[in-house]
């Protein structure tokens, strides 16, 4: 019980405390500290913060500005170039898809193609599994492999023109994996060019921007004789594909054989408190897909071309492979604003406190081991008033010219006393005032 009461009471005394305390008001106290270790710590990580804010916030960041960074924008692109394939002639509509433009478009750089296919039975590639076969019952009627090319019919035939057997399939014959012609890469690729176009918009603003330099009298010869150069050329966005593939750090002869996905970035980054021709695009490129190394690497897809021979459907199957841009728009635009620069102005007057937090902290941890500078930076102002308090009282009591009251029945018998004037602060005892003697006692006791 005993125990209880002692925790109970000491419980009361610390929400006591804590209420009392809360309504407490703390105020910094200056205290000069001659100690060189922790001036130099201080005026370092002042002068860090400073730094900071002036170097990184305000001139690098452009903390003083308002900003915007979701533009509304639009891409168009368009590929030309011819190749020579064999005796064939194959220009933009052979080789780019889609041929419309956008913010996406692919080159074919090399194809796999599988002539005169037609719906049929044919037998499955040996390499598919369960595809090997010796008697019909080793083919389910109806299965369909998911590795597979087709549905089976449920009979054991020879793969062509080979001794061995696979399941015969339902499907366009002949297959790709048996039937394929791979043709070579078209070599003249690294010189086709894509023109890409791109508007911007900044709603905040309203400011309109383009990557193509208005030029009303000689702007289509520009365009039809230029290539893009950052320092001779901003204003020309044509491509070479071998440019592009040299940006990206890939070689064009192995885009070739297993294709790739290349990201075309623009990037529009405006101070438009400088002159609006400072507001140009600058263009970056990396690849997006997965690397050569990996199973699943490069870039292929298949198409077909459909046709009629004595009234039965034909099909050529392609399989692709080649480059695929992505173009991606972005956009930073800023333009100096009041709002913005007071906040961060007053952000970076507020910062520069944590200096002394760190400094106390420092200096309360690791410096100050006898406790003397804790001594004279924490002060209860409270407690002082009522320590003064009750040493005045004291004092005052012991001040009154007689210990009676003048009028009372007694005060006419008494003999004379002597009167002790003190005033505060407290007099210097002496001989006539003994009572100030004990008061000085008392005090300094």
């Amino acid at each position: 019980c005993l125990i209880n009461s002692e925790i109970t009471m000491g419980l009361l005394q610390f929400i006591k405390d804590y209420f009392i305390g809360f309504l407490d008001y703390e105020t910094p106290k200056v205290m000069v500290v001659k100690n060189k270790k922790l001036g130099v710590i201080y005026r370092g990580v002042q002068f860090f913060v400073i730094t900071y804010f002036i170097w990184y916030v305000f001139i690098s960041q452009k903390a003083y500005q308002d900003s915007e960074t979701r533009p509304e924008n639009s891409v168009y692109t368009k590929m030309k170039g011819t190749a020579l394939q064999g005796d064939h002639v194959l220009d933009m509509v052979e080789y780019v898809r889609p041929s419309e433009g956008g913010d996406v478009i692919s080159t074919i750089l090399r194809r796999v193609v599988t002539h005169n296919q037609r719906q049929g039975t044919c037998a499955e590639h040996f390499t598919v599994p369960n595809a090997n076969c010796s008697k019909d019952s080793d083919c389910i009627s109806g299965k369909v492999d998911f590795d597979g090319n087709g549905q089976r019919t449920g009979r054991c035939v020879p793969y062509y023109n080979q001794t061995f057997k696979t399941c015969e399939i339902q499907t366009w014959c002949p297959i790709e994996d048996y039937a394929a012609i791979r043709e070579p890469a078209l070599a003249e690729a690294i010189n086709f060019t894509v023109y890409i176009k791109n508007a911007i918009h900044f709603p905040k603003f309203k400011v309109f921007r383009g990557n193509i330099k208005p030029n009303k009298r000689n702007g289509q010869k520009y365009l039809n004789k230029c290539h893009y150069n950052e320092e001779k050329h901003p204003y020309c966005p044509i491509f070479r594909l071998g440019y592009i593939a040299e940006q990206a750090r890939e070689k064009f002869s192995e885009l070739c054989r297993t294709g790739g996905v290349i990201g075309v970035f623009i990037n529009w980054k405006c101070d438009l408190d400088l002159d609006p021709s400072e507001c140009k695009p600058t263009y970056s490129f990396r690849r997006l897909d997965l690397r050569k190394n990996l199973p699943s690497s490069g870039y292929n897809f298949r198409f077909a071309k459909y046709y009629s021979k004595d009234g039965e459907e034909f099909r050529t199957l392609i399989k692709a492979f080649g480059i695929r841009l992505d173009v991606i728009v972005h956009g930073n635009a800023g333009r100096f604003s009041i709002i913005p620069t007071i906040i961060n102005t007053v952000t970076a007057m507020t910062s520069v406190g944590i200096c002394s937090i760190i400094c106390d902290w420092i200096m309360l941890t690791f410096i100050d081991k006898n406790a003397i500078y804790s001594g004279r930076k924490f002060d209860d102002v409270r407690k002082k008033l009522l320590d003064s308090t009750h040493i005045h009282d004291h004092i005052f009591f012991f001040s009154r010219p007689s210990h009676f009251p003048q009028n009372s029945p007694s005060s006419a018998m008494a003999p004379p006393t002597q009167t002790c004037q003190m005033e505060w602060p407290c007099d210097i005892p002496s001989p006539q005032c003994p009572l100030a003697t004990s008061v000085f006692g008392h005090m300094h006791g």
